[in-house]
């Protein structure tokens, strides 16, 4: 099923793959070029297992194979495919190989080639493998280096009176070659272990008879006859007599009687005390095989299962058999028509109809028999962002009012939103007033600072909160204390504000410091680093966000996965946006993240295999990446459509802050880091991936000129921390 569904992708993409038979000879009547350049893939996603770097010009046969052999033991295909279409890289050789351990060459398969001196530039074309990747450099070359390298391995450790090495034992490679050189040094343990990189010796304290394979390659692409050595490692002489500790847990998705839903997952551990674990393994149903536990069991078959399982320790003492039982089931259909709504508006209505004081909204969602349930519905009043609906909504502001209003069931379908219009009027029918600025809090928030004091509507029937006119570009602190002093004098005569609410009011001001030089200066925070702030932005798609006791939030801590944390309390068109963040990646990783913009709300495309799709497809993705390998799209890139390198945005220290800066007007994006302007993008359309992305909407009308706010997670491995999110509308 992969290999059809690859090929028809691979087609639609008009790529071709051009391979000859498996045992890497070439075709009967071509005969093989005296360079051979070998890729191998196994079960990761994000590189090869091996890869050359170098070669001379002139004919060449590419291997790749992509098999159990080479360490894929999921049946994941993958591909090996040459661009042509970057200046920056020679573009004279057309290769597009996909290999498939399932395939009729079991995953291996080659390629005749000429290459020319200069540098090409290859991966994956896989959708999710974009980090597989790198670039081969050829130069000039006689072409007289046929000879492979010489390859010898020793076994080291301490050994008994049959040879036999005591407790473990260490086997050294070592490789020279007279002609271009050895290029590397790769070693397998066991008959179907897979090619690793040699770096140190290999040490073996499994219990049991072994056998280390070993070869070496030469810059050439020449490589040495597989060689091996086998030995025995015993365990040390001990009186341990007592065998492992085991144990078993299975883990999946339930229903209501317990049963797994497709698939479960039993994850086998042991420990021992004494001379330690040797060997884990594990049996399905009561008659099958013992085989070695190497990771969790997942079984798909439905029905009802045992999973039997045991463990021996060095010194040979095995623990008595155990077993877990479960039932796994087939999903029930799936759930694809979103809930019916309904609404109904109540209140006293005048001779035209208009609702006299106040209207009460109460809303209503049925998602029908055999449905999987309805799980929200939500509400947007005026155009404002969507809200999630716990009681009649009570409109009482005077003017003409739209409730727009929608509702989505448990299996994440959302209905096509409804609206409903009606006019509200005060004695006399006064019209809407015309506010400074819109501000439906509960409570008067003078910047990020919350007075505390109710954000009640005041004679002209605006709110506090909308006189305060916080989100304006104050030239200093003193005029804009000086506004809102003139703001809260009014309001006390008018008896809208008492004295204590008056100096809460006044002190927020102050505290906000807003029109001070390097305060917010207009700036709406939407991550203070407070619970009640995180709490209002949502998690779609994998992986998570945690939130520090220092107020910042960490991408991958706690879950893994591609997603991305957004805030869907609004939309914004022209904005600046600004925020901090921190390479937090462990060892020597770098983090991978990204700020979205301009996207869509995220439940309104049903359609897409994951929500977080919609801000990729349909917004902008600003780049968080300061890696000197893998994507070619850096800090400061759009990602898909304009590339930065390191040579524009540089490499921080890990471990530091950066300020981030996004300006959006009309359709020009510029992006600052710590105040250095790195990039500027027009959004004519047109992206420069390589091969261009067939999902992408390009310039049909699909980019927003206004749209929402997200900040990506893409592991646990290449983590960010982000704080300080504020945003001012341009």
């Amino acid at each position: 099923m992969w290999a059809a569904l690859l090929a028809a992708l691979l087609m639609m993409l008009g790529l071709q793959a051009t391979t000859s038979a498996a045992d890497g000879t070439g075709s009967a009547d071509t005969a093989a070029a005296e360079q051979v350049l070998t890729w191998t893939a196994g079960d990761s996603i994000t590189e090869y297992t091996s890869a050359p770097t170098t070669a001379v010009a002139g004919p060449a046969t590419i291997v790749f194979e992509n098999s159990a052999a080479t360490g894929n033991t999921t049946g994941m295909p993958h591909t090996l495919t040459f661009v042509t279409s970057d200046p920056e890289f020679n573009n004279d050789v057309q290769l597009n190989i996909l290999a498939n351990p399932a395939d009729a060459q079991g995953g291996k398969h080659t390629a005749e080639v000429t290459l020319t001196p200069g540098r090409y530039f290859y991966h994956c074309t896989i959708p999710g493998h974009g980090e597989m990747q790198g670039i081969l450099t050829v130069t000039e070359g006689s072409g007289e280096d046929t000879t492979a390298p010489e390859a010898t391995a020793k076994v080291t450790g301490s050994q008994n009176a049959e040879g036999q090495y005591v407790g473990s034992a260490s086997v050294t490679v070592e490789a020279t070659d007279e002609g271009s050189g050895v290029d590397r040094i790769e070693y397998a343990v066991g008959a179907d272990g897979a090619w690793q990189p040699y770096t140190a010796p290999v040490v073996v304290d499994q219990v049991g008879a072994h056998t280390v394979r070993y070869r070496a390659l030469d810059k050439a692409g020449n490589v040495s006859a597989e060689k091996s050595v086998a030995f025995t490692v015993v365990a040390p002489p001990t009186d341990d007599t007592t065998a492992p500790e085991t144990s078993a847990t299975v883990d999946g998705e339930k229903n209501a009687d317990g049963a797994y839903i497709d698939m479960a997952t039993v994850t086998v551990t042991a420990s021992d005390t004494g001379t330690g674990v040797n060997t884990i393994e594990y049996a399905i149903g009561a008659d099958g095989a013992w085989q070695a536990y190497t990771g969790p069991v997942m079984v798909h078959q439905v029905g009802t299962h045992t999973v039997r399982y045991r463990a021996t320790d060095r010194a040979g003492n095995t623990a008595a058999e155990k077993s877990v039982e479960f039932t796994v089931v087939a999903a029930p259909p799936q759930d694809t028509t979103p809930p019916a709504t309904g609404v109904t508006v109540e209140g006293t209505k005048n001779s035209d109809g208009a609702y006299v004081g106040d209207a009460t909204v109460t809303l209503s969602a049925d998602d029908g028999h055999g449905g999987s349930g309805v799980a929200a519905i939500e509400y947007s009043l005026d155009g404002g962002p969507y809200l999630a609906y716990t009681e009649p909504v009570v409109v009482d502001r005077a003017g003409r009012h739209t409730v727009a209003y929608r509702a989505s069931d448990k299996a994440g379908n959302t209905s096509e939103p409804l609206t409903v219009s009606f006019t509200v009027v005060a004695d006399g029918g006064v019209p809407a007033p015309n506010c400074p600025e819109y501000d439906e809090r509960l409570t008067v928030i003078v910047g990020t600072v919350d007075s505390g004091v109710p954000n009640r509507v005041t004679n002209n029937r605006c709110r506090i909160g909308e006189l305060i006119e916080d989100e304006k570009e104050w030239t200093s602190q003193a005029l804009f204390l000086k506004h809102v002093k003139s703001v809260l004098d009014k309001l006390k005569k008018e008896g809208v504000v008492d004295q204590r609410e008056y100096r809460a009011i006044n002190k927020a001001a102050r505290q906000s410091g807003i029109g001070k030089p390097g305060q917010t200066d207009g700036y709406r925070k939407i991550m203070d680093g407070t619970q009640e702030s995180f709490a209002k932005w949502e998690q779609v798609g994998g992986g998570s966000f945690a939130l520090n006791p220092d107020g910042s939030i960490t991408s991958g801590t706690t879950k893994g996965g591609l997603g991305m944390l957004w805030f869907p309390e609004r939309t914004y068109g022209d904005f600046s946006l600004k925020l901090q963040w921190r390479d937090d990646a462990p060892g020597t990783g770098n983090a991978n993240s990204g700020v979205f913009v301009r996207f869509p709300q995220i439940h309104d495309h049903p359609e897409e295999p994951r929500p977080e799709w919609a801000a990729i497809k349909y917004g902008h993705e600003i780049q968080v990446f300061d890696s000197p390998t893998g994507d070619m799209y850096k800090t400061g890139s759009v990602y898909g459509f304009d590339r930065v390198g390191l040579a524009g945005a540089g490499v921080t220290q890990k471990g530091t802050w950066n300020d981030y800066e996004i300006r959006v007007v009309d359709q020009h994006y510029s992006v600052y880091r710590n105040g250095v302007l790195i990039n500027e993008f027009d959004n004519t359309g047109g992206q420069d991936f390589t091969p261009p992305r067939s999902d992408d909407p390009g310039t049909d009308g699909r980019r927003f000129a206004s749209g929402y706010i997200g900040l990506q997670v893409h592991g646990t491995t290449d983590v960010v921390s982000y704080r300080d999110v504020r945003i001012r509308e341009l």
